[in-house]
């Protein structure tokens, strides 16, 4: 199967345009129920980040969504033209969660959080002007483990 590109304009409004692609691609690769409804969950955190932050103007631009399958994975990019954002950072303010009650947790952060927990693999690059999240989950064979 060939890699798939969509261009969204940068809208909440949108966002269930890119989980309906992605159901139809994963699906179609092999990838169980469950493994699908994670992948809409961090796909979805990651174009409402690229929403939110992504785009020097509040609705301005548009997100740029790659949909890359193989045998053995899927790999989702999500590109914004927004400025830098420093991955590592964020990475370390969204842990740990441990011992907070849901009135004790921030608002945000909890997007990469639940991107790195739902995939099994997340990289970002970012640059002034660009940013990349792409997501990898593997194909597990029936029966058989990650």
């Amino acid at each position: 199967m060939s890699t798939v590109k969509l261009t969204i304009p940068a809208s909440a409004d949108h966002i269930d345009l890119v989980r309906i692609c992605l159901y139809g691609i994963a699906a179609k690769i092999g990838f169980s129920y469950e493994d699908i409804e994670d992948m809409k969950v961090a796909v979805s955190e990651a174009c409402n980040n690229a929403v939110l932050y992504g785009n020097r103007d509040a609705g301005a631009g548009d997100i740029e969504v790659s949909f890359e399958p193989t045998n053995a994975s899927l790999v989702i990019g999500i590109r914004n033209n927004g400025p830098q954002f420093e991955y590592g950072e964020a990475l370390q303010a969204a842990e740990p969660l441990q011992g907070e009650t849901a009135e004790e947790l921030r608002v945000g952060g909890l997007g990469i959080y639940l991107m790195e927990a739902l995939m099994d693999e997340v990289n970002v690059r970012s640059s002034e002007g660009e940013t990349e999240v792409r997501l990898t989950k593997f194909l597990i064979a029936e029966g058989g483990q990650h």
